[in-house]
C-alpha cells in the first residue's frame, strides 16, 4: 500500500472517533527515519490536548490498526499535539490563523523569495496577505507549498 493510501486509510479510521469526542485531526504522517517507520497522528482541540488525550486516542487507533492492518511494515505509532508551530493544512486552518504569526513557503518565488514569515493579515480563500516587517505580500493560496504557525521573536 502506498504512503498516501496508508495516510488516507488512517484518517478515515480515526476521524469519526475524534469528531465524536471534540478533537480535530490536524495531520497524519507515515515516514521512514533511518531504518524505522513512524505513523504519526497530530490531534488538537479547543484549549489544547494533553498526554491523557493522546493516550486514549493512541489506544483506540492501535486497536483499529490491529483489526484492519493497513500498514504492511513494522512501525511506531505516535499520537501528539501539533505543537506551537502547528501546520496549516486546510483553508479553514489558514482562516483561523488570521492575526497570528505564520511561516509560508511557496512552490515558485514571489517578490524574489520562496519564504514568508510574518503576521497573516487576511485570507479570503484565494490569497494570503502577510506582513513581513514593513512590507506586505500577497500570496496566492494555490502557490502555497506549506504553511504553519510561527513563533517570531
Amino acid at each position: 500500500m502506498s504512503t498516501s493510501k496508508i495516510k488516507s486509510t488512517v484518517e478515515e479510521m480515526v476521524q469519526p472517533y475524534l469528531e465524536e469526542r471534540g478533537f480535530e485531526l490536524v495531520d497524519v504522517e507515515y515516514v521512514k527515519e533511518g531504518s524505522n517507520w513512524f505513523l504519526r497522528v497530530f490531534v488538537d482541540k479547543d484549549g489544547g490536548i494533553d498526554i491523557d488525550d493522546c493516550g486514549l486516542i493512541s489506544e483506540y487507533l492501535s486497536q483499529k490498526l490491529d483489526q484492519n492492518d493497513p500498514v504492511p511494515t513494522a512501525y511506531f505509532l505516535e499520537v501528539s499535539s501539533p505543537g506551537a508551530e502547528r501546520p496549516l493544512k486546510k483553508q479553514e486552518d489558514v482562516a483561523k490563523a488570521v492575526g497570528k504569526d505564520v511561516f509560508v513557503t511557496v512552490y515558485e518565488a514571489l517578490d524574489g523569495t520562496k519564504e514568508f514569515e510574518g503576521k497573516l493579515l487576511s485570507f479570503d480563500n484565494e490569497e494570503l496577505v502577510i506582513q513581513t516587517g514593513k512590507k506586505t505580500h500577497v500570496v496566492p493560496y494555490g502557490r502555497v507549498a506549506s504553511a504553519r504557525l510561527a513563533i517570531i521573536f
